[in-house]
C-alpha cells in the first residue's frame, strides 16, 4: 500500500464503545486513519467529539448529510476513501445509502439494516455502483478467532461434531432503560433496536463465531426465548439449539440477565 486509507466515521462520539472499537482496530497496521467525522446527533457533541480525535476542524461535520456533500467534493487526494458507520441500528441504512450514492465505500456495523427490504436496497445499490460494502462483528478480529479458525478448517481438529456458543452480559439484569441511561434506553426500544434485544444485540455475535470459526452454516434452529425483566419491550434471554449443513449439533445461549457477567463470550468446537 503505498498510502494510508483515508477513514470517515458516521457516528461513535464522545464514550461511545463501537466508534472506539473501529478506530482502535482501524490502526492497528498503521494502513488507515481518521481524517473526517459526524460523530454524535447533536451538533455540538459532534464538534466536541472531532476535536477530542484532533481532526481538522474543517471536517468536523454536524451532520453525515453535510460530510458526504462536502467530502465528495474535495479531489480524491484528500476525500475519505471509506466510511465507518457506528450508529444505532435504526440509523445504518440511510448514511450507508448516501455513501454509496457519493461513491464511498462502507464499513458498517451490524446489523446491515433495520430490516430486509431496506437490505435489499443496499444490496441493489452496491452491486450497481461496483463500491465495496463490508459488515463487521467485532470478534473476528481477534487472532485466536483467526487461529481457531484455520484449526478448524484445515483439518486439525477432524470433523466438527459439536458446537457450544455462548455470550452471557448481566447489566441489563434490572430495568436499566427506565433511567434514562443512553445505551439500555435505544437497545431496549424496538423502534431504534429493531425486533430483537439481546439476541440481535449479542447473540447474532454468538451465531457469527460459530459459523466463522467452524466454516459450517447453520441449517435448522430451535429458540427457546424469554423476557425476564417485566415492561420491556424485547427479548433478554435465549437458548437455541443448532443444526448445521455438515450434521453437526450445537447449542447457542445469549443473555443479558447474567448478573456479573460482563462479556463473557465462549466457543467450543469438539
Amino acid at each position: 500500500m503505498s498510502r494510508k486509507l483515508r477513514m470517515g466515521m458516521v457516528g461513535g462520539g464522545q464514550g461511545a464503545f463501537i466508534g472506539g472499537v473501529h478506530r482502535i482496530a482501524a490502526g492497528i497496521d498503521g494502513q488507515i486513519e481518521l481524517v473526517c467525522g459526524a460523530l454524535h446527533i447533536d451538533p455540538e457533541i459532534a464538534i466536541l467529539s472531532g476535536q477530542d480525535l484532533y481532526l481538522n476542524p474543517g471536517r468536523i461535520y454536524k451532520t453525515y448529510h453535510e460530510m458526504f456533500e462536502k467530502e465528495s467534493k474535495l479531489s480524491a487526494e484528500e476525500r475519505m476513501d471509506f466510511v465507518s458507520i457506528v450508529t444505532p441500528n435504526h440509523v445504518h441504512f440511510e448514511p450507508t445509502k448516501l455513501a454509496l450514492e457519493n461513491g464511498f465505500h462502507v464499513v458498517c456495523e451490524k446489523p446491515m439494516s433495520f430490516s430486509l427490504d431496506e437490505a435489499l436496497q443496499l444490496q441493489k445499490l452496491v452491486k450497481e455502483t461496483g463500491l465495496t460494502f463490508a459488515l463487521t462483528h467485532t470478534y473476528t478480529g481477534y487472532p485466536m478467532v483467526k487461529q481457531a479458525r484455520e484449526m478448524c478448517t484445515s483439518g486439525t481438529f477432524g470433523k466438527v461434531r459439536k458446537i457450544v456458543v455462548e455470550y452471557p452480559q448481566g447489566w441489563l439484569s434490572t430495568p436499566l432503560e427506565q433511567t434514562g441511561q443512553q445505551q439500555a434506553t435505544w437497545r431496549t426500544d424496538p423502534k431504534r433496536s429493531g425486533k430483537a434485544g439481546s439476541v440481535g444485540d449479542i447473540g447474532t455475535h454468538a451465531e457469527n463465531l460459530a459459523e466463522t470459526i467452524t466454516g459450517l452454516k447453520i441449517s435448522e434452529l430451535s429458540a427457546d426465548v424469554s423476557t425476564f425483566v417485566e415492561n420491556r419491550l424485547l427479548d433478554d434471554d435465549a437458548n437455541v439449539l443448532l443444526r448445521f449443513d455438515s450434521g453437526a449439533k450445537g447449542v447457542l445461549h445469549c443473555s443479558q440477565i447474567c448478573a456479573g457477567e460482563e462479556n463473557a463470550i465462549k466457543i467450543k468446537a469438539y
